[in-house]
């Protein structure tokens, strides 16, 4: 059996939903029941996902009937690596290059490369702005139901 590095359902759930409000027209909301029927996210997941993204800015919320999400900010201004930290927190390839560190490092013959893998992940992630994967407009991206 191969095991392989993933990305998290909570990161892919975020990410989509934030593709999803990139989306959107700029100055309209959309409730998060329509995020979650157009990404494919279950609506109990999201809604713990979207408060993590509005608590790091990179969503506003709108209370009320006519109310709900929007991006923070422009999407140009929004990262792929911004979206997995707020909704994971730092990303570490490896243990040895968390926070703590695993204490083997003055010896250790792979930290150099772990270190450069994930340097390079992340510059992918840094590099990879939302404004570049806006959704077509034929793929269910429609002015019903949006709230300006």
């Amino acid at each position: 059996m191969q095991h392989v590095l993933r990305i998290s359902r909570k990161i892919d759930y975020g990410l989509r939903a934030m593709i999803y409000l990139a989306s959107i027209p700029d100055g309209a909301v959309v409730p998060f029941r329509e995020i979650g029927r157009k990404m494919s996210v279950p609506e109990d997941f999201l809604a713990k996902i979207l408060k993590h993204l509005v608590d790091r800015g990179l969503v506003r919320s709108t209370r009320g009937p006519r109310g709900g999400y929007a991006l923070g900010r422009p999407a140009a201004d929004i990262s792929f690596l911004d979206v997995i930290e707020a909704v994971e927190g730092p990303v570490a390839l490896n243990v040895c290059l968390d926070d703590e560190g695993c204490g083997r490092e003055p010896s250790c013959t792979m930290a150099s490369v772990w270190r450069e893998g994930q340097e390079k992940m992340l510059e992918v992630y840094r590099q990879a702005r939302l404004s570049q994967l806006r959704l077509p407009e034929d793929q269910g991206v429609v002015q019903l139901g949006l709230r300006a």
